[in-house]
């Protein structure tokens, strides 16, 4: 099976306020991350942190697991370590997607899901315009690192440690915005 963890538990230093709850045509920020992800999986585990109850809220009714970051403040990697104790075993690869990213482009996570399993490579990697970038799927043989990130490095430290294990999926559109100031939500409406 292949599963999905969305990362929501961020601080939102940069906003000031929940980004993941700011609304977006009519659904918030979150539910369209989670949306563009769920037809591609079999399994959808949601990390959350502080605002753990507005994110539940902004998903009812999804097919989704949650998963709650006790120290979502120790970064992005505890996130993604939370994410990992939560697959069920019989998850064969995971796709590490973040919750503030609500414009990817169409058939980015099918392109990833057939490279990863045509190259039989550990890892297939976005890179939008020479920019390698997120949605990122790892193969079974790498759940032991994701389990052991920290820290806000992510998954990028697993997918750089040895680049020949890494399948790019070339992707040409520019890099899909993830909101993290109030002018990057502001750009997502003319978009």
């Amino acid at each position: 099976m292949i599963a999905s963890i969305v990362l929501a538990a961020g601080f939102a230093r940069r906003m000031g306020r929940q980004k993941l709850l700011l609304d977006l045509r009519g659904k918030p920020v979150v539910r369209w991350s989670v949306e563009a992800v769920l037809p591609h999986v079999g399994d959808v585990v949601v990390v959350t942190g502080g605002d753990d109850a507005g994110v539940r809220a902004a998903l009812e009714g999804l097919p989704v697991r949650f998963a709650v970051n006790p120290r979502p403040q120790a970064g992005q990697g505890s996130s993604i370590a939370v994410g990992m104790a939560a697959l069920k075993p019989w998850t064969a690869a995971v796709l590490v997607a973040l919750g503030d990213q609500p414009r990817l482009p169409d058939g980015v996570i099918l392109s990833l899901l057939e490279t990863l399993q045509r190259t039989g490579k550990a890892i297939a990697a976005p890179v939008y315009r020479g920019i390698q970038g997120t949605p990122v799927l790892f193969a079974g043989e790498v759940f032991g690192e994701l389990a052991a990130l920290g820290g806000d490095a992510g998954a990028r430290a697993v997918v750089q440690a040895q680049p020949e294990r890494v399948a790019p999926v070339e992707v040409d559109a520019p890099m899909p915005l993830d909101v993290d100031t109030p002018e990057d939500y502001a750009r997502l409406h003319v978009q």
